[in-house]
């Protein structure tokens, strides 16, 4: 089959590294008709959804009277969680529980952001530590798969870990910063196929594990998506999605407030994600997550395209640095720095590879379309 010629778009920065990418006669990608034709007609960030937030927080707080707290945030120390956690408690008046699920590979600005916005709050926090053995014999099993998608089992315990308290403390609300101001464009899902899915990750680990999965927390598509909030009544909200949210802003509120500190890059509060976002996907797939969200801000005002290019003509890694990293991360992994650059070296494969559960996500991603439950960006 011949290579397609590279092409970018001319209204964001997505290109042909998303083998998906359709462009119109004007150069003008998918993505961006999307956002324009799906996602901007149906998403109000303004005074049409103040009613909207009114009547959510009136429910939060009506179904948590008499607890301890009335929803669940969790906080990584990025700074969609960290302005979410601020806004719950100051503007919203709300008595959330920070949640933090501990997969092994905070940096130490997350820890330090995690404290500062915590303790400015006065609020309370659940740290739930991921067994190490289980997380570390998943995330080489990945490794060794040959998949891009390596960050899955951190992100999978992530949401399985709250989703199980929630459950467990019947919690009616969890609130997350996911939200379309800096996500309306969304990682194509061959860079990054779906977290959740635990058939392939079962899969994967049976083919390239060494241990077992007794102790690491798995959920599935239709336990989180259709048991939780159909018969147990536990909603997942996004509270961003309701209001402005212009990230520089957030940022600077955080940064004045608590001594917040920013990351060179969205999600880096994880050690992990930064080698997978800046290094592993880049120079093995040739996948720069920066065009996703750099594409975000575009659409929604919050940076020039001009600006986004003059980025991406930087590498995404520290080239003075990334050596160290790379020692980091095998050493924590327990191999050595020659394995680990075995692993970029391996034949390229994807989620198709491997059992999934890839149909099912697209029947409820239709679905959800055409009940107006999603508006997000195309996968």
């Amino acid at each position: 089959m011949a290579k397609r010629p590279f092409q970018i778009c001319t209204n964001c920065v997505m290109d042909t590294t998303d083998s998906a990418i359709a462009f119109d006669d004007k150069g003008v990608c998918d993505h961006c008709r999307t956002f324009y034709t799906r996602t901007l007609p149906n998403w109000h960030p303004d005074e049409r959804s103040e009613k909207v937030l009114a009547d959510l927080v009136d429910r939060i707080k009506a179904e948590g009277e008499g607890k301890d707290f009335d929803c669940i945030i969790g906080m990584s120390g990025g700074i969609d969680s960290s302005y979410l956690t601020y806004l719950a408690k100051e503007r919203l008046g709300l008595r959330p529980l920070v949640f933090h699920v501990d997969a092994g590979w905070n940096s130490q600005i997350a820890v330090n952001n995690i404290e500062r916005v915590i303790d400015g709050l006065g609020l309370d926090l659940f740290t739930e530590v991921i067994d190490w053995e289980a997380m570390k014999d998943l995330q080489l099993a990945f490794f060794r798969s040959g998949v891009p998608h390596i960050d899955t089992p951190q992100d999978h315990a992530f949401f399985a870990t709250m989703y199980k308290f929630a459950n467990e403390h019947k919690v009616k609300y969890i609130l997350t910063g996911a939200n379309l101001s800096t996500e309306c464009v969304r990682n194509p899902v061959e860079w990054m196929y779906y977290q959740s899915d635990s058939i392939q990750i079962r899969d994967i680990h049976r083919q390239y594990g060494t241990g077992s999965l007794d102790r690491f927390p798995l959920t599935s598509i239709l336990w989180h998506k259709v048991y939780l909030p159909y018969v147990r009544g536990i909603k997942v909200v996004r509270p961003l999605n309701l209001m402005p949210y212009i990230k520089q802003e957030a940022m600077a509120l955080l940064e004045s407030r608590f001594g917040w500190q920013p990351y060179p890059q969205k999600h880096f509060e994880s050690r992990f994600t930064r080698f997978y976002e800046s290094y592993w996907l880049p120079e093995r797939f040739g996948y720069d997550v920066r065009k996703v969200q750099y594409s975000s801000l575009i659409l929604t005002g919050q940076m020039t395209r001009e600006e986004a290019l003059e980025r991406l003509a930087t590498p995404p890694y520290d080239k003075e640095t990334i050596g160290a990293e790379i020692e980091f991360v095998a050493s924590k992994l327990g191999i050595t720095v020659d394995e680990l650059n075995g692993y970029m070296a391996l034949p390229k494969r994807t989620y198709r590879d491997f059992r999934s559960q890839r149909r099912l996500y697209d029947v409820g991603a239709k679905v959800m379309r055409t009940f107006g439950l999603e508006i997000g960006g195309k996968r």
